[in-house]
Protein backbone atom coordinates (compact mmCIF):
# COMPACT_ATOMS: atom_id res chain seq x y z
CA UNK A 1 0.00 0.00 0.00
CA UNK A 2 1.71 3.53 -0.74
CA UNK A 3 0.94 6.46 1.75
CA UNK A 4 1.43 9.42 1.43
CA UNK A 5 4.51 11.03 3.14
CA UNK A 6 2.62 14.25 4.42
CA UNK A 7 -0.91 14.85 5.74
CA UNK A 8 -3.32 17.15 6.96
CA UNK A 9 -4.08 17.63 11.12
CA UNK A 10 -4.20 19.59 13.85
CA UNK A 11 -1.29 21.08 16.03
CA UNK A 12 -2.09 23.18 19.36
CA UNK A 13 0.01 26.21 19.43
CA UNK A 14 -0.33 27.03 23.08
CA UNK A 15 -1.42 26.52 26.75
CA UNK A 16 -4.03 29.30 26.41
CA UNK A 17 -6.67 27.08 25.27
CA UNK A 18 -8.26 25.30 21.84
CA UNK A 19 -8.36 28.62 20.15
CA UNK A 20 -4.65 28.16 19.21
CA UNK A 21 -5.15 24.92 17.59
CA UNK A 22 -4.31 25.33 14.00
CA UNK A 23 -5.11 23.05 10.82
CA UNK A 24 -1.64 22.34 9.49
CA UNK A 25 -1.41 21.02 5.64
CA UNK A 26 2.51 19.36 5.55
CA UNK A 27 2.85 17.25 8.70
CA UNK A 28 4.88 14.56 8.49
CA UNK A 29 3.26 10.97 8.49
CA UNK A 30 4.32 8.96 10.97
CA UNK A 31 6.25 5.63 10.50
CA UNK A 32 4.97 2.77 13.46
CA UNK A 33 7.50 1.31 16.00
CA UNK A 34 8.26 -1.70 16.25
CA UNK A 35 5.19 -2.60 18.53
CA UNK A 36 3.22 -0.25 16.68
CA UNK A 37 0.63 0.01 13.74
CA UNK A 38 -0.38 2.69 11.60
CA UNK A 39 -3.53 3.70 11.05
CA UNK A 40 -5.48 5.89 8.34
CA UNK A 41 -7.72 7.68 10.54
CA UNK A 42 -11.36 7.83 10.13
CA UNK A 43 -13.09 9.30 12.48
CA UNK A 44 -11.48 10.70 16.04
CA UNK A 45 -12.92 11.38 19.73
CA UNK A 46 -13.42 14.62 21.00
CA UNK A 47 -13.36 14.33 24.67
CA UNK A 48 -12.59 16.72 27.98
CA UNK A 49 -8.87 15.95 28.72
CA UNK A 50 -8.13 17.55 25.17
CA UNK A 51 -9.24 20.70 26.58
CA UNK A 52 -7.14 20.02 30.16
CA UNK A 53 -4.25 19.19 27.12
CA UNK A 54 -4.71 22.64 25.98
CA UNK A 55 -4.77 24.30 29.05
CA UNK A 56 -1.81 22.76 30.51
CA UNK A 57 -3.96 21.30 33.07
CA UNK A 58 -3.10 17.50 32.20
CA UNK A 59 -0.49 16.10 34.33
CA UNK A 60 2.24 14.74 32.18
CA UNK A 61 0.59 16.78 28.90
CA UNK A 62 2.81 17.37 25.50
CA UNK A 63 4.54 20.24 24.90
CA UNK A 64 3.00 23.00 23.17
CA UNK A 65 3.56 22.81 19.69
CA UNK A 66 2.03 19.13 19.60
CA UNK A 67 -0.68 17.20 17.45
CA UNK A 68 -3.62 17.53 19.70
CA UNK A 69 -6.36 14.50 20.36
CA UNK A 70 -5.31 10.71 21.42
CA UNK A 71 -8.58 9.09 20.48
CA UNK A 72 -8.66 7.30 16.58
CA UNK A 73 -10.67 4.77 15.05
CA UNK A 74 -9.29 3.66 11.54
CA UNK A 75 -7.63 1.39 9.34
CA UNK A 76 -4.74 -0.37 9.58
CA UNK A 77 -2.43 0.85 7.09
CA UNK A 78 0.97 -0.66 8.00
CA UNK A 79 2.75 -2.43 10.94
CA UNK A 80 6.02 -2.45 12.78
CA UNK A 81 8.21 -5.78 12.35
CA UNK A 82 7.37 -7.30 16.06
CA UNK A 83 3.43 -7.12 15.52
CA UNK A 84 1.74 -10.06 14.92
CA UNK A 85 -1.76 -11.16 14.72
CA UNK A 86 -3.19 -7.66 13.14
CA UNK A 87 -3.52 -7.44 9.26
CA UNK A 88 -3.72 -4.65 6.67
CA UNK A 89 -6.98 -3.29 6.87
CA UNK A 90 -8.24 -4.54 10.23
CA UNK A 91 -10.51 -1.44 11.93
CA UNK A 92 -9.77 -0.50 14.92
CA UNK A 93 -9.73 2.09 17.76
CA UNK A 94 -7.52 2.92 20.34
CA UNK A 95 -5.48 5.82 22.01
CA UNK A 96 -2.07 7.44 21.35
CA UNK A 97 -1.11 11.62 20.93
CA UNK A 98 -1.74 12.76 17.44
CA UNK A 99 -5.23 11.87 16.88
CA UNK A 100 -6.42 14.80 15.32
CA UNK A 101 -4.57 13.66 11.78
CA UNK A 102 -5.02 12.13 8.87
CA UNK A 103 -2.69 9.46 10.29
CA UNK A 104 -1.83 8.15 13.92
CA UNK A 105 0.72 5.32 15.39
CA UNK A 106 -1.17 3.09 18.26
CA UNK A 107 0.59 0.65 19.94
CA UNK A 108 -0.59 -2.58 18.55
CA UNK A 109 -1.06 -4.24 22.05
CA UNK A 110 -3.69 -1.40 22.90
CA UNK A 111 -5.65 -1.60 19.83
CA UNK A 112 -9.43 -3.01 19.73
CA UNK A 113 -11.10 -4.22 16.94
CA UNK A 114 -14.30 -2.27 16.03
CA UNK A 115 -17.00 -4.24 16.58
CA UNK A 116 -18.76 -5.82 13.33
CA UNK A 117 -21.09 -3.66 11.89
CA UNK A 118 -20.77 -0.78 13.80
CA UNK A 119 -19.26 2.24 11.69
CA UNK A 120 -15.54 4.15 13.30
CA UNK A 121 -17.95 7.51 14.30
CA UNK A 122 -19.91 4.81 16.82
CA UNK A 123 -16.85 2.65 17.77
CA UNK A 124 -15.47 6.11 19.42
CA UNK A 125 -15.77 5.75 23.37
CA UNK A 126 -15.07 2.02 23.47
CA UNK A 127 -11.45 2.65 25.32
CA UNK A 128 -12.21 6.07 26.71
CA UNK A 129 -15.82 6.76 27.75
CA UNK A 130 -17.39 3.86 27.99
CA UNK A 131 -14.43 1.93 30.00
CA UNK A 132 -14.30 5.21 32.35
CA UNK A 133 -17.94 4.57 33.24
CA UNK A 134 -17.51 1.39 33.80
CA UNK A 135 -14.58 1.32 36.04
CA UNK A 136 -15.80 4.21 38.17
CA UNK A 137 -19.48 2.24 38.47
CA UNK A 138 -17.74 -1.66 39.38
CA UNK A 139 -14.22 -1.71 40.54
CA UNK A 140 -13.95 1.37 41.99
CA UNK A 141 -17.54 2.71 43.38
CA UNK A 142 -18.41 -1.12 44.03
CA UNK A 143 -21.85 0.08 43.13
CA UNK A 144 -24.75 -2.97 44.11
CA UNK A 145 -28.42 -3.21 43.36
CA UNK A 146 -30.34 -1.29 45.50
CA UNK A 147 -27.88 1.64 45.86
CA UNK A 148 -28.01 5.36 44.60
CA UNK A 149 -25.79 6.81 42.01
CA UNK A 150 -25.01 10.48 41.51
CA UNK A 151 -23.65 11.12 38.04
CA UNK A 152 -22.40 14.48 36.97
CA UNK A 153 -22.63 15.52 33.38
CA UNK A 154 -24.95 12.59 32.47
CA UNK A 155 -25.74 13.89 28.84
CA UNK A 156 -21.65 13.74 27.48
CA UNK A 157 -20.23 10.62 26.31
CA UNK A 158 -19.08 9.35 29.89
CA UNK A 159 -22.35 10.04 31.41
CA UNK A 160 -24.48 8.77 28.86
CA UNK A 161 -23.42 5.53 29.61
CA UNK A 162 -22.95 5.50 32.98
CA UNK A 163 -26.73 6.02 33.73
CA UNK A 164 -27.40 3.04 30.90
CA UNK A 165 -24.85 0.59 33.00
CA UNK A 166 -25.81 1.82 36.47
CA UNK A 167 -30.00 1.34 35.90
CA UNK A 168 -28.88 -2.02 34.24
CA UNK A 169 -26.91 -2.91 37.65
CA UNK A 170 -29.86 -2.37 39.75
CA UNK A 171 -28.71 1.41 40.58
CA UNK A 172 -31.08 3.94 41.75
CA UNK A 173 -29.92 7.58 39.12
CA UNK A 174 -29.95 11.22 40.10
CA UNK A 175 -28.06 12.56 37.23
CA UNK A 176 -27.35 16.46 36.86
CA UNK A 177 -27.17 18.26 33.44
CA UNK A 178 -28.11 21.50 32.18
CA UNK A 179 -32.00 21.48 31.63
CA UNK A 180 -31.97 21.87 27.99
CA UNK A 181 -30.66 17.94 28.35
CA UNK A 182 -33.10 17.11 31.16
CA UNK A 183 -35.02 15.05 28.25
CA UNK A 184 -31.98 13.13 27.09
CA UNK A 185 -30.91 12.20 30.17
CA UNK A 186 -34.16 10.94 31.70
CA UNK A 187 -34.72 8.58 28.08
CA UNK A 188 -31.86 7.09 29.22
CA UNK A 189 -33.54 5.66 31.89
CA UNK A 190 -32.51 8.34 35.15
CA UNK A 191 -34.81 8.21 38.20
CA UNK A 192 -34.30 11.89 39.07
CA UNK A 193 -32.63 14.55 36.89
CA UNK A 194 -31.40 17.94 38.68
CA UNK A 195 -30.05 21.20 37.03
CA UNK A 196 -26.41 20.97 36.96
CA UNK A 197 -26.30 24.53 37.38
CA UNK A 198 -28.39 24.84 40.63
CA UNK A 199 -27.50 26.44 43.66
CA UNK A 200 -27.51 23.39 46.29
CA UNK A 201 -27.03 20.49 44.37
CA UNK A 202 -26.22 18.46 48.03
CA UNK A 203 -29.32 19.47 49.29
CA UNK A 204 -31.75 18.48 46.56
CA UNK A 205 -29.97 15.03 46.76
CA UNK A 206 -30.25 14.70 50.69
CA UNK A 207 -33.91 15.91 49.69
CA UNK A 208 -34.22 12.77 47.44
CA UNK A 209 -32.34 10.30 49.36
CA UNK A 210 -34.46 11.09 53.11
CA UNK A 211 -31.07 12.73 54.53
CA UNK A 212 -28.90 9.52 54.01
CA UNK A 213 -26.86 10.77 50.80
CA UNK A 214 -25.86 8.47 47.83
CA UNK A 215 -23.86 5.57 48.19
CA UNK A 216 -21.27 6.55 44.65
CA UNK A 217 -21.15 9.77 43.07
CA UNK A 218 -18.98 9.69 39.90
CA UNK A 219 -17.55 13.40 40.02
CA UNK A 220 -16.57 15.20 36.73
CA UNK A 221 -17.29 18.45 37.25
CA UNK A 222 -14.81 19.83 39.25
CA UNK A 223 -14.44 23.18 40.30
CA UNK A 224 -17.31 24.62 43.52
CA UNK A 225 -19.67 21.35 42.17
CA UNK A 226 -16.87 19.49 43.86
CA UNK A 227 -17.64 20.13 47.66
CA UNK A 228 -21.10 19.15 46.40
CA UNK A 229 -20.30 16.05 45.63
CA UNK A 230 -18.68 15.43 49.08
CA UNK A 231 -21.63 16.66 50.87
CA UNK A 232 -24.04 14.17 48.76
CA UNK A 233 -22.34 11.15 49.45
CA UNK A 234 -23.44 8.93 52.37
CA UNK A 235 -21.38 9.42 55.70
CA UNK A 236 -18.63 6.85 55.90
CA UNK A 237 -19.48 4.36 53.65
CA UNK A 238 -20.15 6.80 50.23
CA UNK A 239 -17.43 6.91 47.62
CA UNK A 240 -16.71 9.72 45.27
CA UNK A 241 -14.89 8.39 42.28
CA UNK A 242 -13.06 11.52 40.89
CA UNK A 243 -12.51 11.38 37.34
CA UNK A 244 -12.60 14.51 35.48
CA UNK A 245 -12.65 18.52 36.10
CA UNK A 246 -14.61 20.26 33.64
CA UNK A 247 -15.05 23.22 36.22
CA UNK A 248 -11.74 24.00 37.06
CA UNK A 249 -8.97 22.10 39.81
CA UNK A 250 -10.47 21.79 43.75
CA UNK A 251 -8.87 21.02 46.89
CA UNK A 252 -10.25 19.05 50.13
CA UNK A 253 -8.24 19.21 53.30
CA UNK A 254 -7.52 16.53 55.81
CA UNK A 255 -9.01 18.80 58.44
CA UNK A 256 -12.15 18.43 56.11
CA UNK A 257 -12.24 14.78 55.74
CA UNK A 258 -11.85 14.39 59.01
CA UNK A 259 -14.73 16.52 60.32
CA UNK A 260 -16.52 17.06 57.51
CA UNK A 261 -16.62 14.81 54.44
CA UNK A 262 -15.88 11.69 56.19
CA UNK A 263 -16.20 9.73 52.75
CA UNK A 264 -14.00 7.58 50.50
CA UNK A 265 -12.75 9.87 47.76
CA UNK A 266 -11.10 7.87 44.99
CA UNK A 267 -9.02 9.09 41.47
CA UNK A 268 -9.41 7.77 38.03
CA UNK A 269 -7.42 8.49 35.23
CA UNK A 270 -8.13 5.46 32.12
CA UNK A 271 -4.88 5.59 30.78
CA UNK A 272 -3.08 5.21 34.01
CA UNK A 273 -5.60 2.43 35.01
CA UNK A 274 -4.49 0.92 31.33
CA UNK A 275 -0.81 0.89 32.38
CA UNK A 276 -0.98 0.14 35.95
CA UNK A 277 -3.87 -2.54 36.07
CA UNK A 278 -3.33 -4.01 32.50
CA UNK A 279 -5.42 -7.10 34.00
CA UNK A 280 -8.36 -4.82 35.73
CA UNK A 281 -8.68 -3.02 32.15
CA UNK A 282 -8.79 -6.78 30.65
CA UNK A 283 -11.67 -7.56 32.48
CA UNK A 284 -13.38 -3.51 32.00
CA UNK A 285 -13.45 -4.57 28.27
CA UNK A 286 -14.73 -8.54 28.76
CA UNK A 287 -17.47 -6.68 30.91
CA UNK A 288 -18.17 -4.08 28.08
CA UNK A 289 -18.39 -6.32 25.31
CA UNK A 290 -20.71 -8.54 27.30
CA UNK A 291 -22.62 -5.71 27.89
CA UNK A 292 -23.03 -4.77 23.78
CA UNK A 293 -24.00 -8.33 23.41
CA UNK A 294 -26.76 -7.65 25.77
CA UNK A 295 -28.13 -4.76 24.19
CA UNK A 296 -27.56 -2.50 27.02
CA UNK A 297 -24.94 -0.90 25.03
CA UNK A 298 -25.21 0.12 21.49
CA UNK A 299 -23.98 1.95 18.91
CA UNK A 300 -25.02 5.54 18.87
CA UNK A 301 -24.06 8.10 16.26
CA UNK A 302 -21.95 10.92 17.51
CA UNK A 303 -22.08 14.93 16.81
CA UNK A 304 -18.89 15.14 14.10
CA UNK A 305 -17.37 17.97 12.63
CA UNK A 306 -14.89 18.56 9.61
CA UNK A 307 -11.10 18.15 10.80
CA UNK A 308 -10.73 22.10 10.48
CA UNK A 309 -13.50 22.72 12.63
CA UNK A 310 -11.74 20.99 15.38
CA UNK A 311 -11.29 24.32 17.61
CA UNK A 312 -15.18 25.01 17.49
CA UNK A 313 -16.08 22.08 18.22
CA UNK A 314 -13.51 21.80 21.56
CA UNK A 315 -15.21 25.35 22.34
CA UNK A 316 -18.31 23.94 22.02
CA UNK A 317 -17.86 21.11 24.46
CA UNK A 318 -15.59 23.67 27.18
CA UNK A 319 -19.23 25.63 26.87
CA UNK A 320 -20.68 22.75 27.48
CA UNK A 321 -23.43 23.16 24.76
CA UNK A 322 -22.91 19.41 23.36
CA UNK A 323 -24.96 16.10 23.82
CA UNK A 324 -23.33 12.89 23.53
CA UNK A 325 -20.34 11.63 22.09
CA UNK A 326 -18.18 14.16 19.38
CA UNK A 327 -16.07 13.19 16.73
CA UNK A 328 -13.53 14.91 14.01
CA UNK A 329 -13.47 13.55 10.55
CA UNK A 330 -10.21 13.84 8.47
Amino acid sequence: MSLPTTMRALRQMSLDGPQDMCLITDVQVPVPGTDEILIRVTAAGINFRDISLSRGMALGGPPPPYLAGFEAAGEIVAVGEAVAGLELGTRVIGVGYGAFAEYMVLSAGAAVPVPAGWTAEQALGLVVNWPTALAALEPLGQLAAGQVVLIHAAAGGTGQAAVKMAKHYGATVIATASPDKHETVRALGADHVLDSRGTDIAAEVLGLTGGAGVDVVLESAGGATFGASLAAAKRVSGRVVVYGLAGGAASITNWELVYRHQVHIIGLNIGVLIQAAPQVFGELMGELFALIAAGVLSPEQPTTYELADGAKALAELESRTTVGKLALIP
